[in-house]
């Protein structure tokens, strides 16, 4: 009796043992896998159509230009890098971004509150939208061994729209992760919310104090030797048309904290071709920032509100914000500044709230980080102003 007794009392601590283990987040990598491993089925759900394919996004309506005192206009422009939010389709059970929310009260326009007042102060916001916004989808084939399959839905978007985002750069290597049917739903749950989108096929056109601004967006990978002759073409189409033509390169290594040749290369055919700003992410890395015949090449501003990682080992980040000053359609003066950032409101986890750092030794790690690898490109800036000169 007392053995049978021992028996079921080792059983009954295992048992709860494993349900402590299973509460628990975990330290893990990009690479690494957070939820349990059971596959969502993949078949096409009942009733469910393809969504077609949307128009091309509209130029947005421009509200009337504040003109200085010599007849030239200030535009602000901001960037960011990866926001990727919602969830991996590969496995079942909460995600890491569904457990952050239901401690936010479901309140999804948490993402941005540290960093709302920043994006509204300027003319446009551009993000590197990474992933899918779809209410229903199934995984392609080719993806079900991909070990990240991001989406969200399509109420998401609310986030984008209440933290001040005018654009979103879809090209990247996330958005086909359903397919056709999730990109098209993508495309048309931004244009729904007035966001003006661009992927590799789209051109983004916006105008804002008077000014038609042009945003081409590419992922490169193996694409070099076509980008490099399709590019230069169609930034001079859209130079034809537009006051500013920006490009935005979802390229390079993950990790990697500088750009390669190739990168650089294409990087200069693009400002050569008629191209007034470049920003670049992908790497989940800050990457120095290269000053080029007189324009800003931005080759990474990093990760930004990035739900595929609960612990990233570098959490660094920076809001690129630029003042272009215009008259007759030219650039007459050019600065810029950075807002050293960490991606998350905590120290200890990923949240995904980005949050500006206000400790002096971590904005100078963000600045001395890009400083010190501005040795691996041409022309590499000289400083990195947190103010306006």
């Amino acid at each position: 009796m007392r053995k049978d007794l021992c028996i079921i009392l080792v059983l009954l601590l295992s048992v709860l043992c494993f349900s402590a283990v299973a509460e628990t987040d975990s330290d893990v990598t990009y690479h690494d896998v957070y939820y349990t491993p059971t596959p969502v089925p993949t078949a096409t759900p009942a009733g469910y159509t393809p969504t077609p394919e949307p128009p091309p996004p509209t130029p947005v309506p421009t509200a009337t230009p504040r003109y200085e005192a010599d007849g030239s206009v200030v535009l602000t422009l901001t960037a960011v890098g990866d926001v990727t939010i919602g969830r991996n389709a590969k496995y079942s059970g909460s995600s890491i971004f569904e457990k952050e929310l239901k401690r936010q009260d479901n309140d999804v326009n948490f993402i941005f509150r540290n960093v709302r007042d920043i994006l509204k102060g300027d003319d446009v916001t551009i993000i590197n939208f990474e992933g899918v916004l779809a209410d229903e989808y199934s995984i392609p084939s080719k993806k079900r061994e991909n070990s990240f399959l991001f989406v969200a839905p399509t109420s998401y978007a609310e986030a984008l729209v209440n933290g001040s985002v005018e654009i979103a750069t879809i090209e990247n290597n996330h958005i086909d992760d359903f397919g056709d049917n999730g990109r098209a739903s993508t495309q048309k749950t931004l244009t729904e919310n007035d966001i003006t989108w661009a992927d590799e096929f789209n051109m983004a056109s916006y105008e804002v104090q008077g000014v038609k601004i042009a945003v081409l967006s590419y992922k490169t990978f193996d694409y070099y030797d076509t980008l490099n002759k399709k590019v230069p073409a169609e930034v001079a189409s859209a130079k034809a048309t537009h006051d500013l033509v920006i490009v935005c390169y979802h390229w390079g290594a993950e990790k990697d904290y500088y750009p390669n040749d190739r990168q650089q290369k294409l990087a200069h055919a693009t400002i050569d071709a008629g191209a007034d700003l470049i920003i670049g992410h992908h790497s989940h890395r800050i990457n120095p920032i290269e000053e080029y015949n007189g324009k800003y090449i931005v080759y990474s501003v990093g990760n930004f509100s990035f739900a595929g990682n609960n612990k990233p080992d570098d959490m660094s980040t920076f809001i690129f914000q630029t003042r272009f000053r215009m008259k007759d359609g030219q650039i007459i003066g050019n600065s810029f500044r950075i807002v050293p950032c960490r991606i998350s409101s905590k120290t200890d986890y990923n949240d995904f709230a980005p949050t500006p750092y206000t400790e002096q030794l971590r904005i100078d790690n963000v600045i001395n980080t890009m400083l010190k690898n501005g040795k691996y490109i041409k022309n590499a800036v000289e400083s990195y102003p947190l103010d306006w000169e």
